[in-house]
């Protein structure tokens, strides 16, 4: 059905289409100047706009975010149990039985590294002595910003609400 010379037809075909591809990636890089090819990362503002009035503005906004205990007084434990799902690949629940990650039974309030039987990466035990709701809920927003050179690779859950709702499901596995 197929010779030699039809199978390197073909492969050559797609191997140019792929330098083709590569090529026009680099150049709309160079032309548009983002990425690892331009400066767009490094270029100044040309022009500032000058906005009259104090900058008070941004920080009523930050304060109107719900803290923690206010988000885990009205969490939900059943939506925890859902947004687990996602820790569910890595972490077990039952007491003693480790993963990719350490078992994750009674881990609210508990020294960090402690898990039996898990070998942890030195920077979580470097920032935090226990995992309280606030350093939980801090680390589940992005694992990589609260503790640099961890091995967990989640990118983190953005949700204050899911954050909350997690740490009173975990919360209420131990009673």
């Amino acid at each position: 059905m197929f010779d030699t010379m039809t199978m390197t037809k073909t492969l050559g075909a797609l191997c140019g289409t792929l330098l083709i591809l590569l090529l026009g990636k680099w150049g709309a890089d160079v032309l548009y100047q983002t990425g690892a090819g331009g400066h767009g990362d490094h270029a100044e503002q040309a022009y500032v706009i000058e906005v009259e009035g104090d900058d008070d503005g941004a920080e009523e906004v930050a304060e109107a975010e719900p803290t923690i205990e206010e988000l885990l007084a009205s969490a939900d434990i059943g939506k925890g149990a859902k947004v687990f799902g996602k820790c569910r690949a890595c972490h077990k629940l039952e007491q003693g039985e480790n993963a990719t990650g350490p078992y994750l039974y009674g881990v609210v309030n508990r020294d960090v590294g402690t898990a039996e039987g898990f070998g942890y990466s030195g920077s979580l035990v470097a920032v935090a002595d226990v995992w309280t709701p606030e350093n939980l809920d801090q680390f589940l927003e992005k694992p990589k910003s609260f503790a640099p050179g961890t091995s967990m690779s989640f990118a983190g859950l953005k949700k204050p609400a899911d954050r909350a709702n997690l740490i009173a499901y975990l919360d209420s596995l131990d009673d």
